[in-house]
């Protein structure tokens, strides 16, 4: 499998391609992007989201798969679409309303990767975020340290997809010794 090759010269394998457990890990406002599409530019509001799945790389980390989206709950938007299925609902006005992308964090899901060749490297792409099936556990963060909460000197070229080897998860202050809980039966957003 060709591997990916960053500007930086930092070369790893992508995520596998298939069905995953996965865990929400990072939510990253981007800011205004510029964006291109048939021919034409211009700057959308985007957001990241990054999931870490059980399945370990060559240095014993865990895979981290992540997709970008147009900040829009737009009901056409791809970001509603992937979240009322990773929810397995549809949103009602209220929750629209209310809904905070920070809810995100810690939740588990399935996600589908796709390997896409360009330019002779693999790219492992997030085509799809399901629902767990109902008594699977989601896998539990580890080593992630988000985006906002790294350093200044953290950034990607010294600490590549987020990681800090003896970080802790990123809970709540005050999250109870059993968190994350179960979300047996429903998603928390």
């Amino acid at each position: 499998m060709p591997i990916f090759t960053r500007s930086s010269g930092a070369v790893y394998k992508p995520a596998p391609s298939g069905v995953h457990p996965a865990v929400c890990v990072d939510v990253v406002d981007m800011g205004q992007v510029k964006v291109e599409y048939a021919g034409k530019s211009r700057e959308q509001y985007k957001i990241k989201i990054v999931w870490q799945i059980d399945e370990l790389r060559d240095d014993g980390k865990p895979f981290l798969c992540s997709k970008r989206y147009t900040n829009s709950l737009h009901e056409k938007a791809s970001l509603r679409k992937d979240l009322e299925s990773w929810r397995g609902k549809p949103f009602s006005q209220d929750e629209l309303a209310q809904f905070d992308l920070e809810a995100l964090l810690s939740c588990g899901c399935l996600i589908n990767v796709i390997h896409n060749i360009k330019e002779g490297s693999t790219y492992a792409n997030v085509t799809g975020v399901m629902r767990l099936p109902k008594g699977m556990q989601a896998p539990s963060p580890r080593g992630y340290v988000r985006e906002v909460d790294r350093e200044p000197e953290q950034g990607l070229a010294s600490a590549p997809a987020g990681w800090e080897p003896d970080a802790p998860p990123n809970y709540p202050p005050d999250a109870p010794p059993d968190y994350p809980p179960d979300y047996d039966d429903n998603v928390p957003f």
